[in-house]
C-alpha cells in the first residue's frame, strides 16, 4: 500500500487566518483553557488514575470522545471528539492544572471553512502536527501553528491528507518513533483487523495483521504491541499485549467504552479515553510487564 500526501491547503488556510487577524498557534489555547477536569475513579485492573470531564461534557450525547495522544513531556494531552450530526474537535488537556478546552477541527475553503466531518477515531501528536484518523479516507494532518483565533474561540484547520492507494479502515493511529505512524483497523468478527506502518509524509506502507476483534487503539513499546478492545456499554475493556503475532489478552483491564491508546515513553504511562455518557474518563494505565507509571 502507498499513502499519497495531498497538496497543502496553504491558500485556504491563509485566507481563513486573514479573516480573523492571523494565526495564533497553540500557546494562547493552552494558557486560556476554560474548562475543569476532576479527579475521579474508573474501573479496570490496569487503571492507575482517572479524570472526568465537566458535567456538560460527561452528559453530552452530541459529542463523543474518540482519539487520544500525549505531547512530549507528558503534561499535555489532546483528545478528539466527533459529533453525531457531523463535525469533529480536539480538546487540549493540561494535566497539571486540570484544565481543558475544545477547538473545532475545520476544513478551510475559499469561502471560509466548514466542519471537518470525520469520525476522528484516533489521534497522533507528532512534533507540531496532529494526525487524525478519517476512516476510509486516510489521515488528516493539522499543523498546530495554523490555529486561528476568532471571537468565539479557536479553529484548527486541516492542512493536508494522507490518502491510501487501497482499501483500509483508518480507525486509530499513534506515533511510532521518528517520522513514522502506526494505524489500525476496528473490525468485528470476520472483518479485517490490520495494522499499517507508514511515514508521516506519505510513501510506501507496511501492512500486517493484528487479529484483535473490536480493537480501538494501538501503541508500540520496544518490540511489543498494545491494543485496546471494547466490549459494549457495560463490559470492561481489554488490553492486548505482546509481540506481533503472539498477542495475549488481559481482560477487565480498562473501563467500558474504551477507545484510542497513547503512550508516554518518558514516564512509562499508557493513556486512553472512554466514550459513553456518564462513563467518560481520561485514564492513565500501567504498561503490562513494564515499569510502574510515575
Amino acid at each position: 500500500m502507498h499513502l499519497t500526501r495531498t497538496d497543502d491547503l496553504d491558500g485556504e488556510i491563509g485566507s481563513l487566518a486573514a479573516r480573523h487577524g492571523g494565526r495564533v498557534g497553540l500557546t494562547p489555547v493552552l494558557t486560556g483553557l476554560d474548562r475543569r477536569l476532576h479527579r475521579s475513579w474508573a474501573p479496570g485492573l490496569d487503571v492507575r488514575r482517572a479524570w472526568a470531564w465537566d458535567r456538560h461534557d460527561q452528559a453530552d450525547r452530541r459529542w463523543w470522545p474518540q482519539g487520544v495522544s500525549v505531547a512530549t513531556g507528558g503534561r499535555y494531552l489532546a483528545v478528539t471528539w466527533y459529533a453525531k450530526d457531523g463535525g469533529s474537535r480536539v480538546s487540549f488537556v493540561d494535566l497539571r492544572r486540570r484544565r481543558y478546552g475544545h477547538v473545532p477541527l475545520v476544513l478551510p475553503t475559499p469561502e471560509g471553512h466548514e466542519p471537518l466531518r470525520i469520525h476522528a477515531g484516533g489521534l497522533a501528536w507528532s512534533d507540531r502536527r496532529l494526525y487524525v484518523a478519517a476512516t476510509r479516507t486516510g489521515l488528516w494532518a493539522c499543523d498546530l501553528d495554523d490555529i486561528v483565533g476568532t471571537r468565539e474561540g479557536y479553529l484548527l484547520p486541516a492542512r493536508h491528507r494522507l490518502a491510501p492507494s487501497a482499501d483500509f479502515r483508518f480507525s486509530f493511529v499513534a506515533p511510532d518513533g521518528g517520522s513514522r505512524l502506526l494505524a489500525g483497523e476496528y473490525g468485528g468478527a470476520g472483518q479485517p483487523h490490520r495494522l499499517l506502518s507508514l511515514p508521516t509524509d506519505g510513501g510506501p506502507a507496511e501492512v500486517t495483521e493484528h487479529g484483535v476483534v473490536r480493537a480501538q487503539g494501538v501503541v508500540r513499546t520496544g518490540d511489543r504491541l498494545h491494543l485496546t478492545a471494547s466490549h459494549g456499554t457495560r463490559g470492561l475493556g481489554s488490553l492486548w499485549t505482546g509481540a506481533a503475532g503472539s498477542l495475549r489478552e488481559r481482560r477487565l483491564a480498562l473501563p467500558m467504552g474504551v477507545e484510542d491508546l497513547a503512550y508516554d515513553p518518558a514516564r512509562g504511562r499508557l493513556w486512553t479515553v472512554t466514550e459513553h455518557p456518564w462513563r467518560r474518563w481520561i485514564v492513565m494505565a500501567r504498561v503490562p510487564g513494564g515499569a510502574a507509571a510515575r
